[in-house]
């Protein structure tokens, strides 16, 4: 397993239109995050859950499996020990 760490930034053009007044961190931006770290781009999205918000300024990371021969992904993104975001993916080819 490997471990980023994840902090999007109160000035993220996002977040402006993603709930004025109280900004949450858009899923695919989780989304994106993880992507940036797969060896190719994404091919499916196999399951993806989003159980709680991430807030801008706030300190998260992702735990990511890769299983290279089958060019699957399975992810966490946690804040703490308080779970954000889960999924299962493949990835394509590299």
């Amino acid at each position: 397993m490997s471990v980023f760490p994840l902090r999007v930034g109160a000035d993220h053009p996002s977040l402006a239109g993603h709930f004025p007044g109280r900004p949450v961190v858009p899923g695919v931006l989780l989304l994106d995050a993880v992507a940036a770290r797969l060896p190719a781009r994404i091919a499916r999205i196999v399951q993806v859950k989003f159980v709680a918000p991430l807030l801008p300024e706030q300190d998260a990371r992702i735990e990511l499996d890769l299983d290279q021969a089958g060019c699957r992904a399975r992810f966490r993104v946690l804040r703490g020990d308080t779970l954000l975001a889960s999924g299962d993916l493949h990835y394509a080819v590299p």
